[in-house]
């Protein structure tokens, strides 16, 4: 569970990678989750222009809905039993998570500090914790 604080330190931190242009915030992730597991890569189509788009606006969608937990549950369980049928298993989870805490600290450069860390880290293990749930739950 997040605090107030963390949900209010991810989303003002979120807001300073709305000032940057989506594809290359995605580009940067992806490309740091690609070179640590190269095999995860052909789980994604080959051109990820797309894939981009999606992943920024699905961040976007959770992180403007932190504090409506409820709101976002149900998504991160539909979007949890899609990515089933894309091969992606328990361990997937953690390697997104290391990539994408990496992408945030690069992006965010002198902005990044612990409190910050922690909270982007409680935020990433809460979504993930309902995929994972959602995902186990739909094998059963």
């Amino acid at each position: 569970m997040m605090t107030e604080e963390q949900i209010t330190l991810v989303k003002n931190s979120w807001k300073i990678f709305g000032n940057i242009d989506p594809a290359i915030v995605a580009d940067v992730f992806y490309t740091k989750l690609f070179f640590d597991n190269p095999r995860l890569r052909r789980m994604f189509p080959k051109y990820m222009n797309l894939q981009y788009k999606k992943l920024i606006d699905m961040l976007t969608s959770i992180i403007t809905r932190l504090d409506k937990t409820d709101e976002i549950d149900d998504d991160l369980k539909a979007l949890a039993i899609r990515h089933v049928d894309y091969g992606v298993k328990r361990e997937h989870y953690a390697l997104v998570g290391e990539a994408l805490i990496w992408t945030l600290e690069k992006g965010l450069g002198n902005d990044w500090n612990d409190k910050l860390k922690e909270a982007w880290l409680a935020c990433y293990t809460m979504i993930a914790n309902i995929m994972i749930n959602a995902a186990e739950n739909q094998m059963v």
